[in-house]
């Protein structure tokens, strides 16, 4: 499989990746999918098809040359979007819903918490929160928040 390196991938015109296997056919519009997205991030790759088939396993996105890991990393990072809190700068109530403002490895923001249940504990001390919009925030370690965060935070846990 991978350690044989027993495909190709690029970009085409319209930017979208293109599988080669060994037999030289090629497949457009390849996506890679994580199997592990927050606790194995580099882990367990898929790539799949547009009818979503397997098309290759990748173990460890660092066994890969760094063209391919880095189209693959690139790839993924238009795919997920799912900004990590940093800060809790304050909330507009202890009651849901409310409007939260976070700083985030993106920056600032603000979003609406509809209630507590959007506020999912994964593997501890991680915490992913889901806002009014959909879009997912992580909290990768709830501990290693400041103080005040930390408090607003067990306010809703």
């Amino acid at each position: 499989m991978i350690n044989q390196l027993d495909y190709w991938l690029s970009l085409n015109a319209f930017g979208r990746l293109v599988f080669t296997g060994q037999d030289g056919q090629a497949q457009e519009g390849v996506v890679p999918v994580r199997a592990f997205p927050i606790t194995a991030p580099d882990q367990g790759i898929a790539l799949i098809d547009p009818q979503g088939h397997e098309l290759a396993w990748i173990d460890h996105l660092d066994e890969l040359p760094d063209v391919l890991r880095a189209l693959i990393e690139t790839e993924l990072g238009s795919r997920e979007f799912m900004p990590e809190i940093k800060c809790i700068l304050g909330v507009s109530s202890f009651a849901t819903p409310s409007t939260w403002q976070v700083k985030t490895d993106r920056g600032e923001t603000t979003f609406v918490l509809k209630g507590e249940e959007n506020i999912r504990r994964l593997t501890s001390p991680a915490l992913l929160i889901t806002e009014s919009h959909g879009i997912h925030f992580l909290i990768r370690d709830r501990f290693a928040l400041d103080y005040h965060s930390r408090k607003i935070l067990d306010r809703f846990l």
